[in-house]
């Protein structure tokens, strides 16, 4: 007989899972815009922050959020550190340099413990200037369409599933913040940058890092709603604007770039 306990902690971990690689197998047949798209949504966030609603309180869930807002600012330096990298460099030692700039930065922010307003600052001008830094970058693509490997979405459904299982169990351990960090955790841009760059190269792999800015700021934004709606509303009706957000932001930044280019 399982224990219920564990019988929820597995169900947990396998609806995320299922989450995730369905969002995977429509960024892989995508462009990078559009997998940049796919990728910088909620999906595996998303599905930690549901059971986390089942085992916590509204307040959990706001600080959470703010948690998670220091790990979104952290990706901008790992998605810096690795488009620049991988131009040049290996997929080991681009990803490798971009996930210890993501650490170093998460310690540093957590060390400052900014408040809301500070944090949805650099939010909001962080994203957007690292958007223009990646111009250059947006239109590398393969010599040849890659061929899926037969590990890659098992791979990253088991990351994905082990993610979930870690934080719900953390949670009451860790408290709010520790996770909402780990909820936010780069698990699909790193998994993503560990399984194109080997198959199509590093400039077109950076290429869809580097189209992910403006849709990390859109997570962001998320998180933000999160953060403030929380309270007000409960966890559920925070939980369902904090996504729509992020599906708004990222389909109305498919709109603009398919206008852009229309002639």
């Amino acid at each position: 007989m399982i224990d219920p306990w564990l019988g929820l902690l597995l169900m947990k971990m396998a609806v995320a899972a299922a989450i995730v690689v369905s969002c995977s197998l429509l960024a892989e047949r995508s462009g990078p815009l559009l997998a940049a798209m796919i990728a910088t949504l909620p999906i595996s966030a998303g599905p930690v922050y549901v059971f986390l609603a089942l085992d916590h309180d509204a307040a959990f869930i706001s600080a959470g959020a703010l948690g998670s807002m220091n790990s979104n600012l952290a990706n901008a330096s790992l998605s810096l550190v690795y488009v620049l990298l991988a131009q040049r460099f290996g997929t080991l030692v681009s990803l490798g340099a971009g996930l210890a700039t993501w650490f170093a930065a998460v310690a540093v922010l957590r060390e400052l413990s900014l408040p809301f307003p500070a944090i949805f600052v650099l939010t909001i001008i962080a994203f957007p200037a690292l958007h223009r830094i990646f111009r250059p970058y947006f239109a590398a693509r393969p010599a040849q369409p890659p061929g899926r490997l037969w590990y890659v979405l098992p791979l990253r459904a088991l990351a994905v599933a082990t993610l979930t299982g870690v934080v719900t169990t953390l949670s009451t351990t860790v408290g709010p913040t520790w996770s909402g960090v780990l909820a936010a955790l780069p698990l699909v841009l790193s998994s993503l940058i560990a399984i194109l760059q080997p198959r199509i190269g590093g400039p077109a792999s950076a290429a869809v890092i580097a189209n992910s800015a403006l849709g990390l700021l859109g997570f962001g934004l998320g998180l933000a709603t999160l953060h403030v709606a929380a309270p007000a509303f409960g966890s559920w009706p925070a939980l369902g604007l904090g996504l729509l957000v992020c599906i708004v932001w990222n389909l109305g930044l498919m709109a603009l770039a398919r206008r852009r280019a229309t002639p």
